[in-house]
């Protein structure tokens, strides 16, 4: 079991920041970020997400358009946005990440389980992925809010990638959170049978 300093760090202290401390987060930090989520499990290994790190102002810029009204501070003054995305043609890799079995062929010409598969699990690495930038030492912003429509048209114009959620990552101003709202206990959540 993990410590509870460490837990804390990923669920029990953790909170979701709208508003950032005026501190840039650094390559470096990306790149042990992904290296951590790399490894959380998704069906077959496929593997569909993407994660694209908006940080030039250039780039949040170009984000702009498809944001609502809601999310704009949140985005243009965060030091990096990530657009999590999945790629529609994450199956090609399947020889590599999946080498035990002709997985490839099984999706190949079938769009229904290919969006399907995509859209889960680049969900499940879009929760590893605000798990690793907490463990990493960094707050996270996950966000809908936006037009994906535009996001893609703008960022992914071939069609390849689709968006799935936006998330600002960089210090949270603790200052500026509100207290924290009540969750619901496990017997309203959970049953045992």
């Amino acid at each position: 079991m993990l410590s509870t300093d460490s837990t804390d760090i990923l669920f029990s202290k953790a909170r979701s920041h709208k508003a950032w401390l005026d501190q840039d987060i650094n390559d470096n930090q990306i790149q042990q970020i992904y290296n951590l989520l790399k490894f959380a499990p998704t069906s077959g290994n496929c593997c569909p997400a993407r994660f694209t790190f908006v940080k030039s102002e250039e780039s949040k810029q170009k984000m702009l358009p498809s944001l609502d009204q809601g999310n704009i501070d949140k985005v243009m003054s965060a030091p990096c946005v990530v657009i999590i995305s999945y790629d529609t043609k994450f199956y090609e890799s399947l020889s590599i990440l999946s080498p035990h079995s002709d997985a490839k062929s099984s999706f190949e010409g079938k769009e229904k389980k290919i969006k399907n598969t995509a859209e889960f699990n680049s969900s499940l690495q879009g929760a590893y992925f605000i798990m690793a930038t907490r463990s990493a030492g960094l707050d996270c912003c996950p966000m809908l809010g936006f037009s994906k429509e535009r996001l893609n048209q703008d960022f992914f114009p071939d069609g390849k990638n689709k968006a799935v959620f936006i998330c600002g990552i960089g210090y949270g101003d603790h200052s500026k959170l509100y207290n924290r709202a009540p969750r619901l206990e496990f017997n309203q959540a959970c049953s045992v049978i």
